[in-house]
């Protein structure tokens, strides 16, 4: 099972780890391994997340995700993503931007640095979005009831989270944004920028999240009528037909996945310029930790692990939430790689740790949830 399910990624890492010695020799090599980690530990959260939708889906639909979303995932954001920041932010064009990223480094890292306020907003609002629709969401399972419970409870104004997304996009832009971090040092007003690439990540969580949620709804509407005739059927004897809507559902929730990957990279990608500011040791580095991400994300579908271990999504949304806040106060103050990876590794640790003594309560025949208890 680890074998066929992390096979390309050991193939990937394999082939990204030999390309590397020969570009750039063994140093070239340790800052492809580090990147490799970085871009794991990172995005470990990004995984968990990432099977709690994917195991919704049919198997043809995550062979989809794991082939071609591992092409959008390493080409698209660990690629084409950084020489996009330089071409728009420096008002060249993408040619003159992969020029830059291999011939003029320094002036590469200068430009996607001076960008940073705008992906953070962009990358922070997306991840904030997610983090507040399920904290809000009245849940079976509570992991940290003290506060999941009022919580639900508060989630029932409509559109609360909008509001709260907004209240803390607007808080950014007049604290963070107006003295934003630049590159060699110094500091800028990026309040506009800040607030229309906040509004910007907004929208398309909105856009999004919005469709994924309708055609999920469809589907399981579907479903249930489909099950009202497979009970019909079996007395009848006729046959029943597929699922006509499960095609756009699937659909809807892998761009959802794509649009959630593409959040998570942000900090990947910025967080690669403390490493190297090579362009292809950093597409090579970043690319082994995507494919990681992305087995990972298929292990724990089909091992059922989300199941058996249930407070382990509510550690990674946590997690998001705390990448959000990182990610907005990162526009005028630079926050070390190792605290934004350590942060969603504990979270999810300890979510891991609640689980394991959760499955133990009810093996001994005791409550799931005690209420004399937080999280264990």
């Amino acid at each position: 099972m680890v074998l066929k399910t992390f096979g390309w990624s050991f193939a990937v890492t394999a082939l990204g780890l030999v390309a590397a010695v020969f570009y750039g020799g063994w140093t070239g090599f340790w800052i492809v391994a580090i990147l490799s980690i970085l871009e794991i530990s990172l995005s470990f959260d990004n995984a968990v997340v990432n099977a709690g939708i994917l195991k919704k889906m049919n198997a043809f639909w995550q062979k989809i995700f794991l082939t071609i979303g591992i092409l959008i995932a390493v080409f698209g954001m660990r690629l084409v993503f950084p020489v996009l920041i330089v071409a728009v932010s420096a008002s060249v064009g993408p040619i003159e931007a992969v020029e830059l990223a291999l011939n003029d480094k320094d002036k590469y890292e200068e430009l996607v640095t001076d960008a940073h306020p705008s992906i953070a907003a962009f990358g922070g609002m997306f991840l904030l979005m997610i983090f507040l629709d399920f904290i809000f969401e009245d849940r079976d399972i509570k992991w940290l009831g003290w506060i999941e419970r009022p919580l639900a409870k508060l989630g029932k104004v409509d559109m609360l989270s909008v509001c709260i997304a907004l209240i803390a996009l607007l808080g950014t832009a007049l604290t963070f944004a107006q003295s934003a971090h630049q590159h060699g040092g110094g500091h800028a007003d990026k309040t506009e920028t800040v607030l229309l690439s906040g509004i910007a990540g907004l929208i398309t969580y909105l856009i999004v999240g919005g469709l994924s949620g309708y055609f999920e709804n469809k589907l399981e509407e579907e479903e249930e009528r489909e099950h009202e005739a497979e009970e019909t059927a079996r007395k009848s004897g006729k046959k029943v037909t597929a699922l006509a809507v499960g095609g756009k559902a699937a659909f809807f929730m892998f761009l959802y996945l794509e649009v959630l990957d593409a959040s998570f990279s942000f900090d990947g990608v910025i967080g690669a310029f403390a490493v190297t500011n090579d362009i292809v040791l950093m597409a090579l580095g970043l690319g082994i930790g995507a494919m990681y991400v992305r087995s990972l994300t298929v292990y724990l579908v089909r091992e059922g692990t989300l199941d058996d271990y249930v407070y382990l999504e509510h550690g990674a949304h946590y997690a998001i939430g705390a990448l959000a806040a990182i990610l907005l106060i990162s526009i005028q103050y630079e926050i070390p790689e190792v605290i934004t990876g350590s942060v969603g590794v504990l979270l999810i640790a300890w979510s891991f740790w609640s689980s394991i003594q959760r499955n133990r309560r009810i093996a001994k025949g005791e409550k799931a949830e005690p209420h004399s208890e937080v999280g264990v």
